[in-house]
């Protein structure tokens, strides 16, 4: 089989978490210069401002937390104590590495997450639900670990949110009283300095309470 150069048409082509943890390994060490900021990658700015402004607070779980882009932001805003949870080893010790995080996660969200329920007030994510990463079956693991009333800032790729149905799987929820108050407002994924094939591409930030 032929190895998936580290690049955003690699993720997006992802089909099982081998792969996923294959291209992370090789992907972490640079992922923030040869994607982040080569793309003026803008998404986790996007997800944890709209957090903060909805009155989200810690303790909050970072969500395919990666190289801890959207939990530096956060930190910065003041948020804390924050968790990472990503199901590479090798991101995960390249977010570790930027000491805003008290604790790391390894884990695959679609298989669950070894934490307590109800364990966070908030729960944030910035880039995982995407092509070849993860649908709408994941919301049920993370509102199992949220408390009661916990704010959730989910960045939610354009062509995916329609193509994997989120929008059933959210009508499903509010109608069994399982989440409330939600608002969908879509925003640029990266910003004007951006050159890649993916530029123009569109993500809506899903906020919603833990009814």
């Amino acid at each position: 089989m032929t190895e998936k150069k580290p690049d955003l048409q690699a993720a997006y082509s992802l089909t099982s978490p081998e792969e996923s943890r294959r291209l992370y390994a090789e992907w972490a060490g640079d992922y923030d210069e040869s994607f982040a900021a080569r793309e003026d990658y803008q998404l986790h700015i996007h997800t944890a401002r709209a957090f903060v402004a909805a009155g989200g607070q810690g303790p909050v779980l970072d969500v395919g937390a990666g190289t801890g882009l959207c939990g530096a932001i956060l930190s910065d805003l003041g948020v804390g104590p924050i968790d990472a949870t990503d199901i590479s080893a090798d991101m995960l010790a390249q977010a570790m590495r930027k000491d805003i995080y008290r604790d790391a996660i390894e884990a695959d969200i679609t298989e669950g997450i070894p934490v307590r329920r109800e364990s966070y007030s908030g729960i944030v994510s910035s880039g995982t639900f995407t092509h070849g990463h993860v649908g709408p079956e994941a919301l049920d693991e993370l509102l199992r670990i949220a408390r009661h009333g916990a704010q959730f800032a989910l960045s939610i790729n354009t062509e995916h949110f329609r193509d994997a149905h989120f929008a059933d799987k959210f009508r499903q929820l509010e109608t069994g009283h399982r989440i409330c108050r939600l608002k969908l407002h879509e925003v640029r994924i990266y910003g004007d300095m951006a050159v890649g094939p993916n530029k123009d591409d569109t993500a809506w930030i899903a906020l919603f309470e833990k009814a």
